[in-house]
């Protein structure tokens, strides 16, 4: 029953996520904003869901996970989401999904980019991992933020290239 409740939640946060997205998008590719070339956002929203039924597959699956996992999952995904909203509020209208770059645009060095380049990744791979604890998954949950990293990574050089 847990796992249905975390993952209605999560799913509706992703939903909610990606029409601020969306609606961003318009927004920028009507100022000129120009998709950056090779990134792998085809594969990211195939993954990113993924990575959150995954773990709630292995919680059904395993014998009830010690409390201490539920707590920690709990901790890790509200300070993640925390820090994604912290940095989705920063941005402002250029957090999408896609990596849109609007002309004249410039590195942002405020609120949470004043500690890590790429927040928004720190917040994503907290959730898939809290999500895997939450949800009694943790190997899953490990393994699926392992995967989603290595994306995550290929995507920070797309970014970064977009942005020099």
């Amino acid at each position: 029953m847990r796992s249905i409740v975390v993952l209605g939640v999560i799913f509706g946060l992703m939903l909610l996520e990606t029409r601020v997205s969306r609606r961003n998008e318009r927004t920028l590719k009507l100022r000129g904003a120009t998709e950056a070339a090779g990134d792998v956002y085809a594969v990211m929203q195939i993954l990113y869901p993924v990575a959150f039924l995954g773990p709630a597959i292995e919680g059904w699956l395993r014998p009830s996970p010690p409390p201490s996992w539920w707590t920690a999952g709990l901790i890790i995904l509200v300070a993640a989401k925390a820090l994604k909203y912290w940095a989705i509020h920063v941005l402002g209208e250029r957090w999408t999904f896609k990596v849109l770059v609007p002309p004249g645009s410039q590195r942002t060095r405020r609120g949470p980019y004043r500690v890590f380049a790429h927040p928004n990744y720190v917040a994503v791979a907290g959730e898939i991992l809290g999500a895997g604890l939450l949800q009694g998954g943790a190997w899953s949950g490990i393994m699926f933020t392992l995967l989603f990293g290595s994306l995550m990574l290929r995507r920070i050089q797309v970014e970064e290239r977009a942005l020099s």
